[in-house]
Formats: C-alpha cells, structure tokens, sequence
C-alpha cells in the first residue's frame, strides 16, 4: 500500500507537436491578452523580430537584452520597455535566460506569459525565478510566476547546437533527479521524474548522432517537460543550492554547471536517498552517480568546472557560501563534504559514491 501523501496539480496549458508556432496569435488571445512584448537573447533577437512581424498589431514590440541568471537591472529595462509599449503579456521565445526574464516581469507586475521552449531547460513549467544582483542569486516561489502556457515545438530545436542540447538535457535530468528525493515527493511526481529520465536518456545520443533527427528531439522536449514539471511541483535540494551558489556567485553558465554537478550531487545524496533513487539508480547501471558521469561522457558533455572558469582557490569559498542557509536535504550538508564534492567537480573526476 502507497504511503500518505499530497500532491497539488499545476495550472498550465501545454502545447506539444510539430508546427505548433503557428498557434502563439490563437494561443495569445486564449489568454485575453491583444499585446504581446516578445522577448529573447541577443542571439535570437532574429527570431523573436521575425515573431513579431507574424502576429503583426498583436506584437507590442520586442526586447532581446535577455541575460544568464537574469540580472534585476535587466528586469528592470525590460518592465521599462513593456510599460512604454502598452503590453498585456509576454511572450518568452528561448531557453532558460528568457524564461527567467518573462517569470521576473511577471513576478512585479503579474503579466499573463506563454513560453515557446527552444531548449530543454524545463524551467517553463515551473513557479521558481532564480535572479542576481550584485553577484548573489536568490530564488523565490510564488503561482504567478509559473508562466500561463507552454508551446513546445519539437521543429525549434532541430537547430540547436549539440552541446547546448547536450547541457540542456542534462540540466533537465538534474531537475528529476532532484525531485526524486524531495522532502515533499510523492508517487505521482516520482513516476513522471523516471519517465523523464528515461526520455532524455533515449533522446540526448540518438541527438549527439544525428541532430535532425525530429523524433530524438520530440522525445528530448518531452522528457524535459516532464523533468521541469516535477521540479516545479516539490522542494530543491542540494544540486540546485550548489548550482546557484556558484551561477550567482562566481557567474558560472547555467546549463553547463547543472551537467557537471549532476553526478556529484546524485552520489553525495545515493546512499542516504537509495529507496528513493532505485529506479533512477537501475536506469543507470546500479550506481547513479557514476552511471551519469559515464553518460555525460559518452554523449561529450562537459565534465569539469575549472574548463568554465572556476579557479581552485575558489572552491573554499564556494563551499562556505553553499552551506549557508542550505535547502533540506537527505544527507547532512557539511562543508567538508561540499568542498570534496567541489574537488573532483572542479577537477571533472568521476564522483565516488559515499
């Protein structure tokens, strides 16, 4: 017999098939809204200018400035520009940067969002905003900040480059991992944890192998949907407090330090969270953390944190700074622990469960 235990849907209205970019106007107007401030990177301004000329009079204007771990004084140009153009929602077309921007605006003024995914952050479907200012990064929970709707079109992704692709799927995984042995998990969340696992599992080699592949990269945004849904349905834990940790802190790129933590932060946790961990366990060979490690390897995912700039007489700090204020966890945060964890991370060794 199951154990006790809660578990609260989440609101949201999710989009999924090929071609489905054709339906951001209807999609728009679902939510009431008749003035759309598109936002993305720099690097997809194209895209997000090209968006706008398609919904015409619906399109209030763009703002491409979005930036990693969205900085509050970007928030605040961007809610300048959405003000000055008279917008009633945004549109967010991008990965996890321009979906933490639209979550910010919409955090201050709650404007109505729609997501059009181009990674596999899975952020999308959370009510989690992660933002910097002056070099810390704080997280904050609130309903308004999970966006309205998702479109999730697998045709987007067909161009995204195999690294980014790589470290977004894994960046995904660590969200599953995570939610497997949440304080407040429950069998619902922890079945849609190991489907995702599964999916991206499948997916990220047949990608690495043959990028147009539209199958690999359908069953990719669907694993990451699932990933993101159950992070955003339980607590964060270790990996997320470390990842943020050193994204605010020492301006480490997103995706590519959640890839690298993964296998750590899963071999710290395995033998306090084993029951837990099995099924993700058993899908990676009997031992989790090295089992993601060999994965990650084998598809060409990044391995150390020193190849993104992390210096080694950083990791003390980094270590102090994480066991500050840590997040429930199933194994005693300790700052030799961390600082070990750190070590070999830094150094892209193999994680050793303990």
């Amino acid at each position: 017999m199951p154990e006790a235990f809660i578990y609260t849907s989440t609101p949201g209205r999710i989009v999924f098939g090929a071609g489905t970019l054709a339906k951001v106007a209807e999609e728009v107007e679902r939510l009431g809204c008749a003035r759309a401030l598109i936002l993305s990177t720099p690097f997809q301004k194209n895209d997000a200018e090209a968006l706008a000329k398609d919904l015409g009079e619906m399109a209030a204007g763009t703002f491409t400035e979005a930036a990693m771990h969205t900085p509050v004084a970007v928030t605040e140009a961007a809610l300048e520009v959405y003000n000055e153009t008279k917008a009633d929602c945004v549109v967010a077309l991008g990965g996890g940067s321009t979906i933490g921007l639209g979550k910010a605006i919409a955090w201050r003024n709650d404007a109505p969002q729609l997501v059009i995914a181009t990674t596999y952050a899975g952020s999308e479907v959370t009510d989690i905003l992660g933002q910097t200012e002056n070099g810390q990064k704080t997280t904050v929970r609130d309903p308004k900040i999970r966006p309205e709707t998702v479109i999730y079109d697998p045709d987007l992704t067909l161009g995204l480059p195999v690294a980014m692709s790589v470290a977004s799927g894994l960046n995904a995984m660590a969200h599953a991992v995570e939610a497997l042995y949440a304080p407040d998990a429950n069998p619902v969340t922890s079945l849609m944890a190991v489907e995702g696992l599964r999916a991206l599992k499948s997916a990220l080699p047949r990608i690495v192998e043959t990028p147009e592949g539209r199958d690999a990269r359908a069953d990719a945004l669907y694993g990451s949907w699932l990933c993101g849904t159950v992070l955003g349905a339980v607590a964060m834990s270790l990996h997320h407090k470390l990842c943020h940790t050193l994204g605010g802190g020492f301006d480490m790129p997103h995706a590519e330090t959640h890839a690298i933590l993964l296998p750590h932060t899963a071999a710290y946790n395995a033998g306090a969270a084993s029951a837990e961990l099995a099924r993700a366990t058993e899908l990676f060979g009997g031992d989790l953390g090295g089992g993601l490690y060999d994965f990650a390897r084998s598809i060409g995912a990044p391995l150390a944190l020193a190849d993104f700039g992390l210096k080694e007489s950083d990791l003390a700090r980094a270590a102090d700074m994480a066991v500050q204020n840590p997040y429930k966890n199933p194994r005693e945060i300790t700052r030799d622990g961390i600082l070990d964890l750190l070590t070999r991370a830094h150094a892209g060794q193999r994680p050793v469960t303990t």
